[in-house]
């Protein structure tokens, strides 16, 4: 027996690449000592354990540049069968330098944001959640088995549920946590039910044996194995705010923090795109017949339903502004997904890939320069409509150019280069796997989108009502227009750095 059993043993024993796993566990363990630091740190020096986090997720992100140029994979079997848990490639290092980018300009916008709370925010709590949800973020794009996948898109996504609703005494946030909460662990419930079923039909959970096995399953475990696969992509579907799972976004941004609005815009759809990138074309290559044309329609329904949302939102309502960002980051969700459903019908399944990344690296700069800037207006214009916009220009004329710049960029106009290019680069992307249809579907839906942003922009040269108020901006929060400005545009000068930088050798 025990001559039997040292075989088994050995190929159970598993490596550890403690500079792979750097960033997510430096993130982690800065929270954690944040978390403990609140306990000591007196009441007026709290604001320290923000810049504390700041400087982590900075370290963090700079740990990923000795990962360049080779991929290191960690926690992996031994023996005649390797697999392995971890893996950084090109593909998990360019999502972890937008989760942990997106992560730092949450955390300097917070920073502003706390300070103006008047302690309606317990700071170590919340410096500790963000944290430890970047950590997950961090950890999904390197996992590559099934277990790992979904225990890291919990640690993403939990403490983000406490931060939507971590304003004391707002009904509007409580609601928020709650309607994010519910319909988050529901469609995390049919995801672990769809992973139980895949692992029943072919007996692992490493994301390559999965794509090995799958193709061979017993014809009586068939119908398991294809319902598997459609339940697996929900859970990353909700996560990707894809209609019809999308209806928790505009209550979500509204209740929740800005920063915290910012930060589900992008490193939430981060999370949820490399989940769903993992799963369909590293998991199930043989199964783009059935998420191939799945995929495609959801584009479509997503960047259809959110921008002609985003389109009927009222200038005048309370909140109108972050409802807009809200809806128009659905149907941004829908043009990322073009990509990954194209990987269905064509064979370069990276270079297609790659455009969502391209596309994804786009939006995060812009998206969250566009926050900052209402997080700016929401000092002043607590309601944060878009009519609160007008004259902008005259009040602030840096904050009123970035947001006209950010703006552009969304809707794919010069100057916003990087928008047109990122575009384009979707575009082709349909059409070159012979999704003619889904390229016209969304050229329509560009035109759609035109009109609100070019609206909200002109909005922000209109001459103002009454006398214009001036006011200062803090620290942190022009170092996050400046940082996101900066880099909108450098890219829109060298968009094919972009392009070069998100498709080169990903898997």
């Amino acid at each position: 027996m025990s001559a039997l059993a040292q075989p088994l043993a050995a190929s159970l024993v598993q490596s550890v690449d403690w500079l792979a796993i750097a960033a997510p566990t430096l993130t982690a363990v800065v929270g954690l000592a944040v978390l403990v630091a609140d306990l000591f740190v007196p009441e007026a020096r709290k604001p320290i354990l923000g810049w504390v986090s700041v400087a982590g997720l900075a370290a963090a992100a700079l740990l990923l540049l000795p990962l360049l140029g080779h991929d290191r994979s960690t926690f992996c079997l031994t023996g005649s069968t390797r697999a392995c848990s971890y893996t950084a490639d090109r593909f998990t290092l360019v999502v972890q330098f937008l989760v942990l980018g997106g992560a730092l300009l949450t955390a300097l916008l917070s920073v502003t944001t706390l300070k103006d709370g008047n302690r309606r925010y317990p700071q170590g709590e919340f410096w500790f959640l963000l944290l430890s949800s970047a950590a997950g973020a961090a950890l999904l794009p390197a996992s590559r088995d099934l277990a790992t996948l979904i225990v890291a898109l919990e640690v993403a996504s939990l403490p983000a549920f406490a931060l939507v609703g971590i304003r004391h005494g707002d009904p509007r946030s409580s609601e928020a946590a709650l309607k994010f909460f519910l319909s988050s662990v529901t469609a995390t419930a049919v995801s672990l039910l769809g992973i139980s079923f895949v692992y029943a039909a072919t007996g692992t959970l490493y994301l390559t044996q999965v794509a090995e096995r799958v193709q061979h399953v017993d014809g009586q475990l068939h119908t398991l194995a294809r319902t598997g696969v459609v339940l697996t992509l929900v859970g990353f579907a909700f996560k990707t705010a894809a209609v019809p799972f999308h209806f928790w976004v505009p209550d979500t941004y509204v209740g929740a923090p800005l920063p915290i609005a910012a930060y589900l815009s992008v490193v939430g759809k981060a999370v949820g795109f490399s989940g769903l990138i993992l799963v369909t074309v590293v998991a199930f290559p043989s199964y783009a017949d059935v998420w191939g044309p799945a995929l495609a329609a959801l584009a479509a329904l997503t960047m259809t339903v959110g921008n002609v949302a985003a389109l009927r939102q009222q200038a005048t309502r309370a909140y109108s502004a972050v409802r807009l960002l809200a809806w128009s980051s659905v149907g941004q969700a829908g043009y990322l997904l073009v990509p990954i459903a194209a990987a269905g019908y064509t064979g370069d399944a990276q270079k297609a890939v790659g455009s969502t990344l391209a596309y994804a690296l786009m939006y995060a700069a812009v998206n969250l320069g566009a926050f900052a800037v209402a997080a700016a207006v929401a000092r002043t214009e607590r309601l944060n409509r878009i009519s609160d916009y007008r004259g902008l220009y005259t009040r602030n004329p840096l904050s009123a150019l970035l947001l006209a710049f950010f703006l552009l960029c969304l809707a794919g106009l010069p100057p916003g280069v990087i928008g047109l290019f990122a575009k384009v680069t979707v575009f082709s992307a349909a059409v070159d796997a012979g999704l003619g249809w889904l390229a016209v579907v969304m050229a329509v839906n560009v035109v759609i989108a035109l009109y609100y942003y070019l609206q909200w922009t002109a909005l922000l040269f209109r001459t103002p009502e009454g006398e214009p108020a001036r006011h200062r901006l803090p620290a942190p929060l022009t170092a996050a227009l400046a940082l996101t400005g900066t880099l909108g545009v450098v890219l829109s000068g060298a968009p094919q750095l972009v392009l070069r930088f998100a498709t080169t050798g990903l898997f």
